[in-house]
């Protein structure tokens, strides 16, 4: 049996989005907004406006979030409702 890091939370009819269950995936999510929070800083301190800041680091702070995303896409479990052979209602 695999050891799963995140376990999915079902939004609408075939939105998920994943929360930690064991230690290894909060310490990804806690990196992650730690990685997030510094980009904005770093980026708030070198701009002159917080529509500067927001546009330097977004593209960053976007790379972070995908990279969350297939990080805990694959070390956590697969969602039941995406099985085609599983009837969701």
């Amino acid at each position: 049996m695999k050891k799963y890091w995140f376990k999915p939370k079902k939004f609408w009819r075939w939105f998920a989005a994943y929360y930690p269950i064991t230690r290894e995936g909060w310490i990804t999510t806690i990196g992650a907004l730690v990685a997030i929070f510094l980009i904005f800083m770093n980026a708030d301190g070198q701009s002159h406006s917080v529509s500067d800041a927001f546009f330097t680091s977004a593209p960053k702070i976007i790379i972070v979030l995908l990279a969350f995303d297939i990080i805990s896409f694959r070390t956590g479990e697969y969602p039941s409702w995406w099985n085609k052979n599983h009837e969701s209602r």
